[in-house]
């Protein structure tokens, strides 16, 4: 590359930067719904023309926050997984949980792109599926690890439940038993719905004492696959 074009790189680089973070302060301030390219290009002193060189569409720049948000909730996760690398596995699913939860209570905004109502006219994108299950695989790798290592107290599967938990095994967690899975899908969304309610506030005045009562609930989630102490 020659130093034209890495200084060009670099100047798209952070107009790019720029754009991203005024639509971050529109979402903080209007909500997803009412992104709009030219109040972002406003806000960064350029005409809206410039900023379609940058993001074709509303739903291109939208694509690009959520998939921001969950690399940056997944980062964190992750880091709290490595960082309990050597401690048991029911307090290495309680580290990537806490992670999600403080992630999430400092950036609202951003959880609320990509937990919160959908976006009229918006459908995401398979590009944002990488991103979006990184939490998840982090817990399911958790789970993995238990079984490998004391193992697990598998829950029981009802039969008729057998089919859908097999082909959930398959298609995202197949180096788990099976029975586990189902549970394993019921602890992600039950996590969310924890971390959901504290962000939009319907724990107001229901549980005051929030940290010890998220601890308690995702060991209980961390039990519910076959995690125990």
């Amino acid at each position: 590359m020659t130093t034209a074009q890495g200084a060009r790189a670099r100047a798209r680089a952070e107009i790019t930067a720029a754009i991203k973070e005024a639509a971050r302060r529109q979402l903080a301030d209007e909500g997803a719904a009412k992104l709009s390219l030219r109040a972002v290009a406003r806000e960064v002193g350029m005409v809206s023309s410039a900023v379609y060189r940058y993001f074709p569409s509303r739903d291109e720049l939208l694509t690009e926050l959520i998939i921001d948000a969950y690399d940056s909730l997944g980062e964190a996760a992750e880091q709290a997984r490595d960082t309990a690398e050597d401690a048991t596995p029911l307090a290495r699913w309680t580290a990537v949980c806490e992670a999600a939860r403080s992630w999430a209570l400092a950036h609202p905004h951003e959880y609320a792109l990509i937990y919160g109502s959908p976006v009229p006219g918006y459908s995401a994108p398979q590009t944002t599926v990488r991103a979006a299950a990184r939490v998840g695989l982090a817990l399911i790798g958790i789970v993995g690890d238990a079984r490998e290592g004391t193992g697990l107290a598998l829950p029981t599967l009802p039969a008729e439940l057998r089919p859908e938990a097999e082909r959930m095994a398959a298609d995202f967690a197949p180096g788990l038993p099976v029975e586990a899975v189902p549970a394993m899908a019921a602890a992600w969304a039950q996590l969310f719905g924890l971390i959901g309610f504290e962000v939009f506030g319907q724990f107001h005045r229901v549980v005051e004492d929030r940290e010890p009562f998220f601890r308690h609930a995702v060991r209980e989630l961390a039990r519910s696959v076959g995690i125990e102490e």
